[in-house]
């Protein structure tokens, strides 16, 4: 052992620095190693792991048991720079090959040294480390395809595909020879897709042509068709071949119609077809007074009738006409009633008009439960002797019936018909029609026809992605605000748009630009030198600013062409049916697909061929793309440029017609 000198200072201070040069010694051979081992581990980190594994084994583990894991090598250099008495005293117990460093051990305390050291070794590596668990992350949301499938009726889900380009002749699809006649007479040899789908479904059940069907009555019917492709005749020509079977007149169908124009239009389809079988056709649409209408549709309002009483087999009406009947017409009943059908469909499903869905399909059923015992004892001495429907004969006043467990239950033969080019896909919506066991026809292109198209065709109609006319050409142009009343002029000159309905956002948008128009071809007439220039061109509004009798005079006079151009609202964007109608312009851009599909609908009917156009405003025109971008309509619309100098033959007549336009207001 070292002797300590207590009397001499410096000689004791001398044998203290050798007593720590010992211990010191130890901790940098000690430290030496630890560098070593963690220069190695710092080189297997920085190798590329060649697989999993070998990610895993060579991931830097801390020592749990040292205070100074996690400090870098550089900062431990930094404390054993200088001599030991000017360095700032740091722990010295940073580990277990460290906490006995500077103690004389015995043999025993040695080996016990080591084992411990050796237990640290074994944390060190990658084989004793804790597993290290992923960070959580969001699931993936579901696609678009998912969720528009969620909460959707089975039956559309599953629904029937019919290629548009589907014809066949009238033989073979259950009509009689008298229909078939007097279709043949109207100059129709085929029917189209919609009607080849929709009439032998009607039809092709002999059972189905009673006029009640109490125990067994008939599934519903969905349609999603295009434009043009011919929904009127698909309903009108069943309608009229069933009901003609009636002897006593009763309202036995129902045709709800969004506008009082497709009111008319509908008629006259009715009348064509069912000429000469006795049957009698009826409207409600508002126009006339509402006394004049009770005369044309009740045959007896003297006396409370159950089974109702009706001078016509079909009503045509609107819906808010509807309900003022229902609820104020005396004998006004619904309960006779074999077809319900909601044409444009998605339309009057979103308007409420005092509820008239959930109102009609109520007074289509009993009131009271079927089945439930009627007081005998009620205040009237007789029976009334009504013609009441089969699922109402319950509700006899005064005559007393027995119930057993063996009664069948009768239920209404009201059978619902929906169709619409946009036919509504919101699970509430549908709900609310309350559809009985209900069959969806879908008229949509498939390439190839397989499973997966037909698959994809019917997502297509669930998200809302609807077809256009084969025979259709669209057409989009972008431009400045200033320039959309000159584009239009220009369309009109020089690519020679005839025949054409201008759509625009309101009735006031559509008499400023009618002005506008007529300021600008007296203009440009008056410049006219020779007489082979180009004739004047007749334009003229309809809107719901005119009243009937001038928009039925106007629409009759674009029908016999003696109106080249006709501007209006979106009034008659559905089911306007015009033969000649080649052109269809949006003077101002739809801010939704539906009233888009609607529009250019207008042309390109039952196969003909049609242009559309579209005048989009700079600031429009990224909500337009990604509108029709969503629609997978984008690239089959072509964008056409017009140029400066395009423009610039017709520029002076345009200011001269904004000058006298300018006028106008002023002076009003």
């Amino acid at each position: 052992m070292t002797q300590i000198n207590l009397k001499n200072p410096a000689k004791r201070s001398a044998d203290n620095a050798k007593v720590k040069t010992k211990a010191k010694k130890r901790y940098l051979k000690a430290k030496k190693e630890r560098r070593k081992q963690r220069k190695t581990s710092h080189t297997v980190l920085n190798q590329e792991p060649s697989s999993e594994l070998d990610a895993e084994e060579t991931q830097e583990v801390v020592n749990p048991i040292s205070p100074l894991a996690g400090r870098t090598s550089h900062e431990e250099t930094k404390l054993d720079e200088g001599p030991a008495h000017e360095r700032p005293r740091k722990r010295r117990k940073v580990g277990i090959n460290e906490a006995y460093s500077d103690v004389e051990e015995s043999p025993a305390k040695e080996a016990t040294l080591r084992e411990e050291r050796n237990f640290a070794d074994t944390l060190s590596t990658a084989e004793g480390a804790l597993p290290i668990f992923p960070l959580p992350k969001r699931p993936d949301a579901p696609s678009r395809s998912v969720l528009a499938l969620q909460g959707q009726d089975k039956a559309l889900i599953e629904a029937e595909l019919v290629d548009p380009r589907k014809t066949t002749s009238l033989e073979g699809i259950g009509l009689g020879e008298r229909t078939r006649k007097q279709l043949k007479g109207l100059g129709i040899q085929e029917l189209f897709a919609v009607q080849t789908a929709v009439i032998p479904f009607l039809l092709s059940d002999k059972t189905q042509h009673s006029l009640y069907l109490p125990h067994a009555p008939p599934r519903d019917l969905c349609v999603s068709a295009p434009t043009g492709s011919g929904k009127t005749l698909a309903y009108v020509v069943p309608i009229v071949e069933i009901l003609t079977t009636r002897v006593v007149t009763r309202l036995r169908a129902l045709i709800v119609l969004p506008t009082r124009d497709l009111v008319t239009q509908v008629r006259e389809t009715f009348e064509e077809v069912a000429k000469g079988r006795g049957l009698k056709i009826g409207t409600a649409t508002g126009q006339h007074s509402f006394a004049h209408e009770q005369a044309q549709l009740i045959a007896d309002k003297s006396a409370s009738l159950q089974g109702g009483s009706s001078k016509v087999d079909i009503l045509i009406c609107t819906p808010g006409r509807l309900m003022d009947h229902l609820n104020s017409s005396p004998n006004f009943s619904l309960q006779h009633l074999r077809f319900l059908v909601v044409d444009e469909a998605d339309r009057l499903l979103a308007q409420s008009f005092q509820d008239w869905l959930a109102q009609v399909l109520a007074a289509t059923r009993p009131t009271p439960p079927i089945g439930e015992t009627v007081d005998v004892r009620a205040p009237n001495a007789l029976p009334t002797p009504d013609a009441l429907a089969p699922a109402f004969l319950h509700l006899l006043r005064n005559v007393p019936q027995i119930h057993t467990s063996h009664n069948e239950k009768k239920e209404p033969s009201c059978q619902k018909l929906l169709f619409s080019a946009t036919l509504p896909r919101d699970p509430a919506k549908i709900v609310a029609l309350n559809l009985r066991e209900p069959k969806y026809l879908i008229v949509q292109d498939s390439v190839k026809g397989s499973t997966e198209d037909a698959d994809e065709a019917i997502m297509d109609v669930v998200m809302e992605r609807f077809t256009m006319p084969a025979s259709l050409k669209e057409h989009m142009i972008v431009c400045e605000t200033s320039q959309k009343p000159l584009i239009l002029f220009y369309l009109i000159h020089t690519h020679g748009v005839r025949n054409a309905i201008i759509f625009t956002k309101s009735a006031e948008s559509t008499t400023r630009l009618v002005q506008l128009f007529q300021f600008f071809e007296s203009s440009r007439l008056s410049s006219q030198t020779s007489p082979e220039d180009e004739g004047k061109v007749v334009i003229q509004p309809y809107s719901s600013d005119l009243n009937p009798s001038d928009r039925k005079t106007v629409l009759e006079k674009f029908k016999r062409q003696e109106i080249h151009i006709l501007v209006c609202s979106d009034l008659i964007s559905r089911g306007i049916d015009i033969t000649h109608v080649s052109h269809v312009i949006s003077y101002d851009a739809p801010v939704d697909m539906r009233k888009y599909v609607h529009r250019v609908g207008r042309t390109a009917r039952a196969g003909r061929e049609g242009h559309a156009w579209t005048l989009v405003e700079d600031q429009e025109a990224r909500h337009f793309k990604s509108m029709m971008r969503e629609a997978g309509h984008l690239d089959t619309i072509k964008r056409m440029r017009v140029h400066e100098k395009d423009l610039s033959p017709l520029t002076p007549h345009y200011e001269t017609a904004l000058e006298s336009l300018k006028h106008v207001y002023v002076r009003s």
